[in-house]
């Protein structure tokens, strides 16, 4: 039996990722390529219900770019999902056919709920989560989505359209963000979040686990702080030191956005992102009281992956 090659697309907010991998005849997976692009679908338009024509420029570059790698690989397969920006623009759908008719790539997309299953199925592969309850959140541009689950069933899961482009449009106007900013995401979270609180009360998630994005740029900030040497790229999961990371959290809302330019271990596509993320990532801690926290290298591509594997 020939291996196959799948290249999964997952198209974000504020980021398109692109992986390929080789599934060979007993089923293992062998990671081929991993690449992103900065396109920020949201920026000028996430607040609107739209997507910018120069957004739109951004994506279809990246995704041709995509295309030509896809192409070289000798890809069997192509699955591409769209999450928040896509499925909640009045243009989505346009978008979607722009793509189609310059790349022949078909666009799937998806509900929260779908994002939110896929995401489990990646931090399942890339963790132990074990028997007792975690909470899995994964903070996107436009949303974020919050699980609750254990090795062997997800018990609860939601999508909430509150994510780190759509927080810092509504709320972060001052630099460094200010005391009264913070305050009103709060306020903001306290109301969008009430059902999350009535699932934590029932569920008592132990752990706390961050799906990519910005719980990396936290991993490389204390790995930067503690002059450690690079995490193993096959390094799938990793433990937070829980203090580290709540100081980690305070640097970057008492920083400027200079301040942040200058500073190892944030990408560009982050430096402002990564604020109301840490107001939100504290916040959840907060509410939580969990003090096991990790990080998973495994977000949605790898859960659509697995996915297709299962199926």
């Amino acid at each position: 039996m020939k291996n196959k090659r799948i290249a999964i697309l997952d198209l974000g907010t504020n980021t398109f990722h692109l992986l390929i991998a080789e599934i060979l005849p007993d089923q293992e997976v062998k990671i081929i390529c991993k690449d992103y692009r900065a396109v920020k679908l949201g920026e000028g338009g996430i607040t609107k219900g739209f997507i910018t024509d120069e957004a739109i420029q951004r994506g279809l570059t990246a995704l041709t770019d995509f295309k030509n790698i896809i192409v070289e690989a000798q890809v069997d397969k192509i699955r591409a999902v769209a999450t928040s920006a896509i499925r909640d623009a009045k243009n989505g759908k346009e978008f979607t056919q722009m793509v189609l008719k310059q790349t022949q790539i078909q666009i799937e997309v998806i509900d929260g709920n779908r994002e939110a299953e896929l995401i489990y199925k990646g931090v399942r592969a890339a963790t132990k989560l074990g028997h007792s309850c975690a909470l899995i959140m994964d903070i996107g541009g436009g949303s974020v989505e919050f699980i609750i689950a254990n090795d062997r069933e997800l018990f609860w899961k939601r999508s909430f359209p509150i994510g780190a482009a759509r927080l810092m449009a509504q709320f972060h106007h001052t630099d460094p963000i200010s005391e009264n900013n913070i305050n009103d995401i709060h306020f903001h979270l306290k109301e969008t979040l009430a059902e999350l609180q009535q699932q934590i009360i029932i569920y008592k998630p132990d752990k706390l686990i961050g799906s990519a994005g910005a719980f990396e740029t936290y991993a490389d900030l204390i790995r930067e702080s503690n002059a450690a040497p690079a995490e193993n790229p096959e390094q799938s999961a990793i433990v937070f030191d829980t203090l580290q990371l709540k100081q980690t959290l305070q640097k970057i809302l008492l920083s400027n956005h200079q301040q942040r330019i200058e500073t190892a271990g944030i990408i560009p596509l982050r430096v402002d992102m990564i604020v109301v993320a840490s107001v939100l990532t504290q916040y959840i801690l907060d509410v939580t009281d969990i003090h096991e926290v990790m990080l998973s290298t495994y977000a949605l591509r790898e859960g659509v992956l697995y996915d297709l594997l299962d199926n």
